[in-house]
């Protein structure tokens, strides 16, 4: 009786943690649910099948007034090499100086 009673409490310990099959997922729930991806909904469905857009619901964005804003919003994928950059700005430098 005692060794079945470690023979099971040996298999307990070897199954999947708990805390994995806590994750509720659309596979793992019932048919009809749907899981999302954590979007708030802008609006709502009629009865006959269509969709109002609520404008309280969209979402706002304040972004400030960057009109003398030094650097530009875009970063290049393929950036240059920095010496090539620096030389240029030292000859320029240089050739001011000698004016």
């Amino acid at each position: 009786m005692p060794l079945g009673l470690i023979i099971g409490l040996g298999r307990a310990m070897r199954r999947k943690r708990t805390s994995s099959l806590n994750i509720l997922s659309s596979k793992r729930g019932p048919r009809d649910y749907y899981k999302g991806k954590n979007c708030k909904p802008t609006g709502f469905h009629t009865r006959k099948g269509g969709y109002v857009v609520m404008d309280e619901k969209l979402p706002r964005y304040v972004v400030p007034d960057l009109t003398d804003f030094k650097l530009k919003p875009y970063v290049s994928q393929c950036p240059r090499d920095a010496t090539a950059t620096s030389t240029s700005a030292d000859s320029a430098a240089s050739a001011d100086t000698a004016n």
